[in-house]
């Protein structure tokens, strides 16, 4: 049967303030049990913390992240340098699925430097394959530019077909693509999925005083930026209900609320938004397992 959690990158200052146990307590609280875990320092303290909370507070793990590479001097741990490591990792929190959160800026640079990326992933893929692992690209929006006429992604699942795909739906919706056709066509090769909306706000007070004051600057940067909001799950644009179908239909063995940005609101209020709409939505069993 396939879940729903939450992504943990969202609480990622809280658990820096807090540490781990007392947020993933407070996850389990606010009615979820499956997180993934991305922008969380893999620290022997911050693993042994969430190896705990697997056994005392019912925590399951979808995933854990990993970078293909990182600057030098950086923490993160890379597919390159850690292998070991992060299948280690994935076996003491029980999972057997890695995602790559993003490529790197330097693959963006050039078609030659992409394609490079894509061979790069396509070993990584394979060698964790072996290793009983499942390798998964997240997707952004300019996954969708093209190079020689066909999209990044569509290149990327080509040129790497041991890769699996974590699809996020607001940043298909934000690219140009439909999410439901989009997990459609992934069908086979999708894990994971993000569920993240995707809202058109209108004006600020401030934008309309600003341009009321002769300031044509201030619309110009609301419509060219602020217009798009991430949102709860059920306070945007997107349709959920054939959406999260279509995604398991595809395959997905778990669907991840994610919100960058809740804009002032409380992380756990806006969890508990989204988590109200997809019971709503009649999906509590998904999220309580």
């Amino acid at each position: 049967m396939a879940r729903i959690g939450i992504q943990l990158m969202m609480l990622r200052d809280d658990i820096a303030e807090q540490g781990v146990l007392p947020v993933l307590e407070r996850v389990r609280d606010t009615g979820f049990s499956v997180v993934e875990v991305s922008q969380i320092p893999m620290t022997p303290d911050n693993v042994a913390d969430m190896v705990r909370a697997r056994s005392e507070l019912g925590i399951e793990y979808a995933a854990i992240s990993a970078k293909t590479t990182a600057p030098a001097g950086s923490q993160d741990q890379t597919l390159a340098e850690d292998f070991d490591l992060l299948v280690e990792e994935a076996g003491a929190l029980g999972t057997d699925m890695i995602r790559i959160g993003m490529m790197p800026l330097e693959a963006i640079r050039s078609p030659e430097a992409f394609f490079a990326f894509c061979d790069e992933a396509e070993q990584h893929a394979a060698r964790m394959r072996e290793a009983g692992i499942a390798l998964s690209y997240h997707n952004h929006h300019v996954e969708f530019a093209r190079i020689q006429g066909r999209t990044l992604l569509e290149h990327l699942r080509e040129k790497a077909p041991s890769l699996r795909f974590e699809i996020d739906c607001h940043w298909v919706q934000r690219g140009g693509r439909d999410p439901e056709r989009t997990l459609k066509q992934f069908d086979g090769v999708l894990d994971l999925v993000h569920l993240k909306d995707y809202r058109i706000t209108l004006p600020s007070a401030e934008v309309l005083a600003a341009m009321d004051a002769g300031d044509g600057s201030a619309f110009g940067d609301y419509w060219q930026g602020s217009i798009v909001q991430f949102a709860e799950v059920g306070q945007g644009t997107l349709d959920w209900a054939p959406v999260i179908e279509q995604g398991i239909a595809s395959g997905a063995q778990h669907l991840l609320i994610e919100q960058d940005l809740t804009y002032g609101r409380d992380i756990f209020e806006s969890l508990a938004m989204s988590r109200a709409h997809l019971v709503d939505l009649g999906y509590e069993e998904l999220i309580e397992g």
